[in-house]
């Protein structure tokens, strides 16, 4: 049993608890209590002193590709304007096409690495890598749960290449579903395709199906940018989301990332069938996509999670670009909040990836809890916290994280890692890749 005394313990935010500890044993949560009484009630703990810092859930990044480290300043020399160019002349032939199960293995524990230094204690990988060896979502489980992380992956399963190449990425999936259950306390799988573009309706209901049989969620990229709504309307004259809505997929175990190009009724549409979504502020300006109408979402009783979508991993940068993005567009500082961002970087995220004993720090739930030390230069308190943590944050002030009550970052130093030796291997890797 351990306890972690804190200057602010942030439970939930709602519910934020001055001089208190939380108390942890095992993998669960046992106490929040002031740190005065911490001794006298449990006077043979372990007790870590943060009594200066913010002691709060962790992060979850609600949708990524891990994969996506390898475009990092690759020497790609193609000219796009718009994101079907985006898609068809860089992401897929560059990128996609060419990833394997070692481009997988380097990457996933790249970036896993760079999450928990952010903070992050579980995220959701889609994997797009139509070529991939067999097994190849079995063995990126495997390395995300040897580092301590939750995560949900997937493949990304569609007819882009051909029908026979999306039926093995649907069996990639659902081989890691199996796995997981029996296997993993850690991983879980989803059934995941891609978009309305390149999946027909009779794939996108078989990959429906079969999520229902294996008693999974499923997820997919919805109108990322004005190319899918243009794309629905010229060959099904309606919208995407209605497309989807009348194929009979949209429910409480559907997914959805991006949702930038969507409009009020579709929104409604969302609402109404308990569709979960998942914003990534930062890559939707990387592919001059727009901007997510997400206080609209919120605003409609849509719990909205953040996602890294594997561009920037620091997710204290996410959040930053969620606050500050919308009220530009908007031209509207009443939207998106410190504490609304905060909440779609914790409770919402455990929400949307079904992590039910996530997303707060109470008794009885996960102890999933990071330690953010006070190198804030001017001084925190219950007035300024969400802001403080959302604006000023940085990930140089996460000390420590706990997932499932491990310890998986101590004193800012992760547990078995070879840092320098996953940082070259990534860098070898990478420069086999970009030999195109």
């Amino acid at each position: 049993m351990i306890a972690i005394k804190s200057k602010f313990l942030m439970s939930s935010v709602d519910d934020i608890y001055a001089d208190h500890a939380v108390v942890i044993e095992d993998e669960i949560i046992k106490d929040i209590i002031p740190n005065v009484e911490l001794r006298s009630k449990y006077p043979g703990v372990e007790i870590i002193d943060k009594s200066e810092a913010v002691v709060m859930p962790g992060f979850i990044n609600a949708h990524m590709h891990q994969y996506g480290v390898l475009s990092r300043g690759i020497p790609a020399n193609v000219e796009f304007n718009d994101f079907e160019g985006f898609l068809n002349d860089y992401w897929w032939p560059f990128i996609e096409n060419r990833i394997g199960l070692r481009e997988v293995k380097a990457t996933t524990v790249t970036s896993a690495i760079e999450l928990i230094e952010s903070g992050v204690i579980g995220l959701c990988d889609t994997l797009e890598a139509p070529n991939t060896e067999e097994g190849t979502l079995i063995e990126q489980g495997k390395i995300i749960e040897n580092l301590g992380m939750k995560a949900v992956i997937s493949i990304e399963s569609c007819e882009r290449i051909d029908c026979e190449n999306g039926l093995k990425c649907l069996k990639e999936n659902a081989d890691l579903i199996r796995w997981s259950k029996e296997n993993s306390k850690l991983i879980s799988g989803m059934m995941c395709t891609h978009t309305s573009f390149t999946c027909s309706a009779d794939f996108i209901k078989k990959t429906k199906q079969m999520a229902l049989v294996l008693d999974a969620p499923m997820q997919f990229h919805l109108s990322e940018s004005t190319y899918e709504p243009n794309y629905t309307a010229k060959y099904f004259g309606t919208k995407p989301v209605k497309y989807y809505n009348d194929l009979n997929i949209l429910d409480e175990n559907i997914l959805v990332s991006q949702c930038v190009k969507v409009d009020d009724e579709e929104i409604e549409i969302l609402k109404e069938r308990g569709t979960k979504v998942v914003h990534m502020p930062l890559s939707n300006c990387e592919i001059g996509g727009g901007f997510s109408p997400v206080q609209k979402m919120l605003d409609e009783g849509i719990k909205v999670a953040l996602g890294t979508d594997g561009y920037i991993n620091d997710f204290f940068e996410v959040m930053r670009g969620a606050f500050l993005i919308h009220k530009s567009v908007a031209e509207d500082t009443t939207v998106m909040s410190a504490k609304t961002v905060l909440q779609m970087a914790t409770e919402h995220g455990a929400y949307v990836l079904n992590l039910k004993d996530s997303g707060k720090i109470k008794v009885g739930n996960k102890a999933d809890v990071i330690v953010l030390e006070n190198k804030f230069k001017t001084p925190i308190n219950l007035d300024n916290i969400y802001d403080q943590i959302v604006v000023h944050g940085r990930k140089e002030f996460v000390s420590n994280v706990f997932i499932n009550g491990k310890r998986v970052l101590k004193d800012y130093e992760l547990s078995g890692v070879d840092k320098k030796s996953v940082e070259e291997d990534m860098k070898k890797v990478a420069e086999d890749f970009w030999k195109f």
